[in-house]
């Protein structure tokens, strides 16, 4: 393509400097011959307006990307937010309401009124879901929710273990292949449980004593990141960071008593690599809200 470019402009500059030396010092045949003609005047500068053209269309798109796809592609890692969602409580009905308060036909315009949990669908929990004082969603930093983002794929193991804790040693493998994760990333475990979305019963996975199971983080690995690589969020693709079975949620007190923020029911994970993307984290901005449903975007080149 620059070849192409840089040929295309050699030839416009060419063209453009016979046009202007035959236009300025005419040979003796073609002065007599501009004399008796007005045409070849005329024909002279279309040439020339035509050479100029081709210069700056060409200089153009030689700025321009040299790969199409260089563009970054923006995946979208957020479940579509509705009643079907499943919830982290077991409940007879859908914690999702939503009502429709005008219509185009009736009122020229179309609004609904909605009613939902704070930690419903792919949602943030914020410092204050569990720490008093610390930072509702509207006052987590903005330039804290644009970061590098990680993900590290257990998938294999849940397969086998669905109440699978994500482990340093599996930080440490992800590091030694692709070194290590970058001071303040936020890190998205991918679980493989977003293909069981569709069903609440199998995303919840309760037994007979309604319990349920489904991985999660170990606190080692929590207090890894957030200690050692600076985290300033982690995120999964199950309805909680703690594993199915917790009922004091250890990895939720240490991670949002370090300020750091966490994504729970992350979507698309398998659409984005392993390291290089940078995720967009968009709350709504709730006042004195302790979570809030949250669009995440990944941004990939």
């Amino acid at each position: 393509m620059k070849h192409n470019i840089g040929q295309a402009t050699t030839q416009a500059k060419a063209h453009i400097l016979l046009f202007w030396l035959d236009f300025k010092h005419p040979g003796p045949a073609a002065a007599e011959k501009e004399s008796s003609s007005p045409m070849k005047i005329r024909s002279l500068v279309v040439g020339y307006v035509l050479a100029l053209t081709l210069l700056l269309f060409a200089q153009q798109h030689r700025s321009e990307p040299d790969q199409p796809g260089s563009a970054p592609a923006v995946v979208d890692l957020t479940h579509t937010l509705d009643a079907r969602n499943p919830s982290f409580d077991a409940n007879a009905k859908p914690l999702f309401h939503a009502r429709t308060v005008a219509t185009i036909d009736k009122d020229k315009y179309f609004a609904r009124e909605i009613c939902l949990p704070e930690h419903f669908g792919t949602h943030i929990d914020a410092p204050a879901h569990f720490i008093r004082g610390l930072w509702t969603v509207d006052q987590i930093p903005v330039e804290r929710l644009v970061a590098p983002l990680v993900v590290i794929d257990i998938s294999a193991k849940v397969n086998s273990n669905p109440d699978y804790q994500f482990s340093v040693e599996d930080i440490a493998a992800w590091e030694q292949e692709n070194g290590h994760i970058p001071l303040g990333a936020v890190t998205i475990v991918r679980t493989g449980w977003n293909a069981r979305w569709s069903s609440v019963k199998e995303y919840r996975n309760a037994d007979e004593k309604g319990t349920m199971h489904f991985p999660g983080y170990s606190l080692d690995a929590a207090k890894f990141l957030v200690e050692g690589r600076q985290a300033i969020g982690i995120g999964i693709d199950t309805l909680s960071i703690d594993y199915g079975p917790s009922s004091d949620f250890p990895v939720h007190q240490f991670v949002l008593s370090h300020s750091t923020y966490q994504l729970e029911n992350v979507a698309n994970l398998i659409h984005v690599p392993v390291k290089g993307a940078t995720v967009v984290v968009a709350p709504m901005k709730l006042g004195g809200g302790s979570g809030a449903p949250v669009r995440i975007f990944a941004l990939v080149r």
